[in-house]
């Protein structure tokens, strides 16, 4: 064995970032695995690796004991002390075992080792330099692609893009280059520890920092993000300075700042809005562009706001498939109800309705007793559909009901409001039936209005009378048509 191990050893420390001792580690476990299967022995066999000569010895460790039961890992206190003359009962000694030629079987096991080793060292580097990069945009090159995941050259590593982290926007082949942020480093995986993502609201924030520079010195903060990923997403923006504008720092000069950003994301749509520290306030801005009437705060310690807009806005403020009240919802933390002002006008009218009701008004429930119907009344349920709703085991907690009872009302209940249901959708059948018919009666009457040519001076008027009436109706040259001859439809002489 000579120098050029250890010198082979340092060019592939340097090659793979891992340090020397732990490949000269990984070469002593590999030469002890091959050593066991040529010595074919049962002994616990060490090995040492020189680095001057770039020799490796081979030894067994024995334990020293005053009675051997196992040869294999034991030897007696005499034995031992000729070998070690320090050595002690309950210590170990080291026995020289002779070097041996490797034959192809035990070369190819060193081999394994060796490269598992390597491969693990590795793998420890790569853990422990991007685990504290996560968060950090990187610059990759698509390499292949295993089951719709995308697996990223980095240059020294591969990462991995699950396909549950790409924008349905974006598509790539093999070579492109992708801009992606670190999400986690993962130790357990077999392939690319490293796992990236397109549709992590922090990629967003870091396009926003590369592109603001206000945001990338602390003057304007981004307080929250909420995305849709490859549709649209909003953020919340924030000044420390007063006298700078954080959303038009971030829109810049004609939207120059901002556009860069949805280029890089495919056309993903960002709105950028003010944060406020009154939830009031700030669900205003965060529901742009609708235009909000009023809010106030339903339950905070549920952290649910309620949201009036007049009624042309309510489609507009819940957005496509319900998208801008969701994504404001995720920017502000709160749970947001949005309601239109005639929802809400009958919602308060249904809340003073009920206010007058009785318990005699039960009683249009076929087969309701008024003794049963004060009990429902007392017990909060004042109307068939509460009573409909209402799950069995409340009502047949209520006094002189029963699970029997119960069950006979809740069927007597929803029969009634099902007929109520069915009449009022009839009803507004029918009136929908008589507006149409209205509407083509109308259409049927209503005069046509004449065309240009179809105006004609009446019997017995004079030329100039036509002409000055033609010329109400007509474009130019209708009057002096007249003045040559007349209408020949009319069958009027010139005068």
């Amino acid at each position: 064995m000579s120098t050029e191990l250890f010198q082979a050893i340092e060019q592939i420390g340097r090659e793979k970032g891992i340090d020397v001792s732990i490949i000269i580690e990984a070469v002593e476990d590999a030469y002890v695995a091959a050593s066991r299967k040529v010595l074919k022995t049962k002994e616990d066999l060490g090995s040492r690796f020189n680095r001057e000569d770039g020799s490796i010895s081979v030894f067994a460790v024995k334990r020293v004991v005053g009675q051997v039961e196992n040869p294999d890992l034991e030897i007696a206190l005499d034995e031992a002390r000729s070998v070690d003359p320090d050595a002690a009962l309950d210590g170990t000694v080291e026995i020289q075992k002779p070097s041996a030629d490797l034959g192809r079987i035990a070369a190819q096991a060193a081999k394994q080792v060796l490269y598992q080793k390597v491969r693990e060292a590795e793998r420890e580097n790569v853990f422990r330099e991007f685990s504290e990069r996560i968060g950090e945009i990187l610059n990759g090159i698509v390499k292949r692609f295993e089951r719709g995941d995308i697996v990223v050259d980095l240059g020294r590593t591969e990462a991995v893009l699950p396909k549950k982290e790409q924008s349905r926007a974006e598509h790539y082949n093999q070579g492109d280059r992708v801009r992606a942020v670190i999400v986690n480093v993962d130790r357990a995986t077999k392939g690319p520890q490293v796992i990236l993502s397109r549709t992590d609201p922090l990629l967003l924030k870091r396009l926003f920092e590369m592109e603001v520079p206000e945001i990338y010195d602390g003057t304007v903060v981004i307080e929250s993000v909420a995305r849709d990923p490859g549709d649209r997403a909003k953020v919340a923006v924030r000044s420390k300075d007063r006298d700078v504008d954080p959303v038009g720092a971030c829109v810049g000069i004609k939207g120059s700042r901002v556009q860069s950003i949805i280029r890089e994301l495919r056309g993903e749509k960002i709105d950028i809005v003010q944060h406020s520290e009154d939830p009031q306030t700030f669900v205003a801005n965060a529901m742009n562009p609708a235009k909000i009437s009023r809010v106030a705060i339903a339950d905070e310690e549920a952290g649910i706001l309620e949201v009036m807009v007049e009624d042309g806005q309510l489609s507009q403020a819940i957005g496509k498939k319900g998208q801008n009240v969701r994504l404001a919802s995720r920017l502000i933390g709160w749970r947001i109800d949005i309601k239109s002002e005639s929802d809400k006008k009958a919602e308060v009218e249904a809340a003073m309705h009920r206010m007058t009701l009785t318990p005699r008004d039960l009683l249009i429930i076929p087969g309701l007793e008024e003794q049963m119907a004060e009990h429902l009344f007392a017990a909060d349920l004042k109307l068939p559909e509460e009573i409909a709703a209402a799950s069995l085991e409340r009502l047949a907690e209520i006094p002189t009901l029963g699970p029997t009872a119960a069950e006979r009302i809740q069927e007597a209940a929803r029969a009634y409001v099902a007929e109520v249901r069915a009449a009022r959708a009839a009803e507004e059948a029918r009136r929908q039936a008589e507006a149409a018919e209205i509407a083509a009666l109308a259409e049927e009457v209503r005069p046509a209005e004449p065309a240009p040519d179809d105006i004609f001076p009446p019997l017995g008027a004079s030329p100039e009378s036509a002409a000055a009436e033609v010329g109400e109706h007509s474009g130019p040259g209708t009057a002096e048509a007249v003045e040559d001859g007349g209408s020949h439809e009319s069958g009027t002489e010139p005068a």
